[in-house]
Formats: C-alpha cells, sequence, structure tokens
C-alpha cells in the first residue's frame, strides 16, 4: 500500500510539472489573466496581467491521479466530488472575471449558495451511502459527541468555512500552493494511522499536485491558481477532515487558514463598529507585506506555520491511538 502511495503522489506531481506550461499557454490565449484589486497592496500591481485559473493543473492532477489508483473507493471519490465541485464555482467565478476583465466574478450569494448545493450533495451521499456516523471526536480526548442531525449542520458550515478560508489565504505566491501541500502531508499519515489507507491516495495526490503547481508559481510566479484552485483546495482539505473522522482537528492541522480567516472577521468587525482598523490590511499576509516583510518572507514564515500545526496535529492522533 505504500507503494500505491508513493505512485499516487508521483503521477499527480508529474502531471502538473509536465501540463505546467500548456496550461499556461491555453491560460494565455483564454485572456484569463490576474486583475489586482484598487484596494490591494501596491507592490502587487506588477502581478495584473499573469495568468489565473491555475487551480485546473491541480484539480486535473489529483484527479487522473485518483481515478488511476483504487478508482472505486467510494470515500476517495466523494473527496474528488467536493474538491471539484469547488473547482467549478472557482472556475465560473474566475472565467466571469476573465470575460468582463474586472476582479468581481459571482457574487457572495451566488458563490455561497453553490457552495451550499455541493455541500448538501456531499452529506446526502454521506447519509445514504456511507452510513455515516454523526459523532464528533474532541482532540486530544477519548470523548465522541454524537450530534445527531445537527452533524450536518456542522459539516455544510465546515465545508463553506474551509473552502473560504483558503481561497482568503490565497494573496501571495505560492501561499496557498505551499501550505495546502503541507497539510495534505498531515493528512496522508493521519489517514494511514487510523486505518483509511486506500483514501490516503487522496491527499497523497493533492500534495503532488499542489506541489508541481507550486514550481510555476512560486515568486515570482508565472500562473496564479485563482479560485478554480483556492475553492478545490478548500474543498479537498474539508474532505480530508470529515472523511477521517477528524473534523476538529482540521482547526489545528489547518491552523493558518483559520487565521487568516479570522483576521478578515476582526478587521471588518472592528472597522464597522468601532472604525478603527485592527491590521494594515487583511488577510494577515498583507499586513505583515505592509510592516516591511518581503513576500517571500512572508510565505517562508507562514509555511514554517503550517507545518508546525500539521505537526502538532499528526502528534495529537498518534497519540491518542
Amino acid at each position: 500500500m505504500l507503494k500505491m502511495l508513493i505512485l499516487g503522489f508521483a503521477v499527480s506531481l508529474v502531471i502538473a510539472l509536465i501540463l505546467g506550461p500548456f496550461i499556461i499557454k491555453e491560460l494565455k490565449k483564454f485572456h484569463a489573466r490576474q486583475s489586482e484589486r484598487e484596494e490591494g497592496p501596491q507592490s502587487h500591481k506588477y502581478k495584473a496581467g499573469t495568468p489565473t485559473m491555475g487551480g485546473i493543473l491541480i484539480i486535473l492532477a489529483v484527479t487522473v491521479s485518483c481515478l488511476v489508483f483504487d478508482p472505486l473507493d467510494l470515500r476517495k471519490g466523494l473527496a474528488l466530488f467536493l474538491m471539484l465541485g469547488h473547482g467549478v464555482i472557482g472556475f465560473l467565478d474566475d472565467s466571469i472575471k476573465a470575460v468582463k476583465r474586472r476582479n468581481l466574478g459571482l457574487t457572495a450569494k451566488q458563490k455561497l449558495a453553490a457552495q451550499f448545493v455541493v455541500a448538501a450533495v456531499f452529506c446526502f451521499i454521506l447519509d445514504t451511502y456511507l452510513h455515516f456516523p454523526t459523532t464528533l471526536w474532541i482532540p486530544c480526548t477519548s470523548w465522541n459527541i454524537d450530534l445527531g442531525w445537527l452533524y450536518y449542520v456542522f459539516v455544510f458550515i465546515m465545508i463553506v468555512g474551509t473552502s473560504n478560508a483558503v481561497n482568503l489565504t490565497d494573496g501571495l505566491d505560492g501561499l496557498a500552493a505551499g501550505s495546502c501541500a503541507i497539510t495534505s502531508v498531515a493528512y496522508v499519515v493521519i489517514a494511514v494511522a487510523l486505518g483509511y489507507i486506500h483514501f490516503a491516495i487522496f491527499p497523497a495526490a493533492v500534495t503532488g499536485a499542489c506541489l508541481g503547481f507550486l514550481f510555476y508559481n512560486q515568486h515570482p510566479a508565472k500562473m496564479f491558481m485563482g479560485d478554480t484552485g483556492s475553492l478545490a483546495l478548500g474543498g479537498a482539505l474539508a474532505a480530508m477532515a470529515i472523511l477521517t473522522k477528524t473534523e476538529l482537528l482540521l482547526i489545528i492541522a489547518g491552523g493558518l487558514y483559520v487565521i487568516e480567516a479570522l483576521s478578515v472577521i476582526i478587521q471588518v468587525v472592528s472597522f464597522k463598529t468601532r472604525g478603527v482598523r485592527v491590521f494594515k490590511m487583511s488577510p494577515i499576509h498583507h499586513h505583515f507585506e505592509l510592516s516591511g516583510w518581503s513576500e517571500v518572507k512572508v510565505v517562508t514564515v507562514f509555511w514554517s506555520f503550517s507545518a508546525l500545526m500539521a505537526i502538532l496535529a499528526i502528534i495529537i492522533v498518534l497519540s491518542s491511538k
């Protein structure tokens, strides 16, 4: 089985590396180019025109790898569905931006409605075909709380929250791709440790795809993943946590995304209630940029933090066995 995990990772990595130049070329033909926000950091203006929607590359690599290795595993297929579903939402969003030549795609309501539809189908399959337990494990304890039907409400919130949190994290060259690769590695270990051997191919494939994409997304980026990639990766991470029954552990393993999302919430609430900005700019990675850190330094530090959180999550799972 270890051989299959390595092959799943390798196939995904190689596909991403090989198809990268082709995808960049096609995205340029489609005029899918980055349009920087007027309110964004001035240092990012040079990035305008860089091909976006590169998340297509990640999705292709993961899909092929999962279909080649143990394609009939329902748990893995369900994770792939959640990733693809969010990828489609992101693709529609990015496509509208490309056509209209502006940094606005789907409205917030449209995007949220689409995410809820995907989450609803996911929950239906969980309940109908996997007969999924509605219990929630509390990390660092032996407690499992049965939420009943409220479990699916929790899953809805978790899926939407994770996909949007990763979307917010995707603001610097390589930040989202690198941190998602790190979190996915953690879930390979977690899945194997908990006995979900066949499912572990999915996070292994996501790791390979993210690293392959990172070759073209490292600073200075030759292409960006866009919402196509960030929403898809958010869906993938949510699936990893849900399908290994470590839902709350994602708060630790994906601590970086939690902080990124919280920084936006804190900034908005503070400004609307007190008229005061807590950060120089949100999400928080822009705060550090405006504080004088180089983009590379911010990404490196944030990757390191993500790695520490991933290691902590692994330790918690291994110690609870």
